[in-house]
């Protein structure tokens, strides 16, 4: 399996994410939504969007390995965030720098999407992160 990230020439930079991902394999993974939820349920964070990212990576990590694949081959992430406003980057970001190095995450991200949401399942639950990997 091969995934290659990159940001072609003429393409918004810096980010804190490749633009593009080209993967050829056989077997695509797809990860649902991960929140800052440990396997038992017991919520982690509450109120802490920082937190709450490095958890919701740590247990996508958890889902991707259960697979036989790792953050390298993955194509896409999508972050879904309640009551996003550009103010939040920080704490964002502040999540994935925390926890990239634990979960193999390099930086920048693969391509990835964050879409503000007014409300997730839960009221605690600040944000949720999916994950589409590629192995051949």
């Amino acid at each position: 399996m091969t995934v290659q990230h990159f940001t072609p020439e003429g393409m918004l930079q810096p980010a804190p994410y490749h633009h593009v991902a080209v993967g050829t394999g056989a077997t695509h993974i797809h990860v649902s939504g991960q929140v800052a939820r440990r396997a038992d349920g017991t919520p982690v964070a509450p109120g802490d969007l920082a937190g709450q990212v490095a958890q919701a990576l740590r247990n996508t990590y958890v889902g991707l390995a259960g697979a036989g694949a790792s953050f390298a081959d993955v194509l896409r992430l999508t972050f879904y965030v309640t009551r996003w406003s550009p103010e939040k980057i920080g704490d964002f970001m502040a999540g994935v720098e925390d926890v990239a190095d634990e979960i193999g995450l390099q930086l920048p991200m693969p391509p990835a999407s964050l879409i503000g949401v007014e409300y997730l399942f839960e009221p605690d639950v600040l944000v949720e992160v999916e994950a589409t990997a590629l192995l051949g």
